[in-house]
């Protein structure tokens, strides 16, 4: 456990937390590739006998690579952000997660509300409105997260970047 806690700079135990919340993250990633390649291409369901022994292999192979990558992104975007520790880069990664599912998921009833539906709206129309919905979403919600995670700062500097290269310095301190 110590060469883990000095590989990711974990200084107190609650730290732990994010590795923990990030492995989950991945293994559920893997489960759901697992699930539809099980069920849509080898077209098996859960009352089947192999369906179960068929989920574990599958998210086990795309389990490991997952995590492979996500190491390798680590690797870059660390140089990058200029953080000050490794387990940084794990809470920020689940807070683009968490705030990319939000966003997309709270854009489809905003959009029902104002009589704009999936099923009765021409699709020319709608995922153009429902992007340009989730952009203002998304970036209120990726501060609020980043906050609740401790990212704060990081986020903060990350939206006045995204912000100025827009053209919209202006709106910004």
């Amino acid at each position: 456990m110590k060469k883990f806690k000095d590989r990711w700079d974990i200084h107190a135990n609650w730290q732990l937390l994010f590795p923990c919340i990030g492995l989950i993250g991945l293994l559920f990633s893997a489960y759901l590739i697992s699930n539809k390649i099980t069920t849509q291409v080898f077209k098996l369901s859960d009352t089947d006998e192999s369906y179960w022994l068929s989920i574990i292999m599958i998210t086990l192979f795309f389990f490991i690579p997952l995590v492979g990558l996500t190491l390798k992104i680590f690797t870059v975007l660390e140089k990058k952000w200029e953080i000050t520790y490794r387990w940084e880069l794990i809470a920020i990664f689940i807070v683009f997660a968490i705030t990319g599912s939000t966003a997309a998921k709270v854009s489809d009833p905003i959009l029902s509300f104002l009589n704009f539906n999936r099923e009765t709206t021409n699709g020319w129309i709608y995922w153009p409105l429902r992007i340009f919905l989730i952009f203002p979403i998304y970036q209120i919600l990726l501060v609020i997260v980043g906050w609740i995670f401790g990212q704060f700062n990081f986020f903060w500097n990350f939206e006045k970047k995204m912000l100025r290269r827009m053209g919209l310095a202006r709106f910004i301190k």
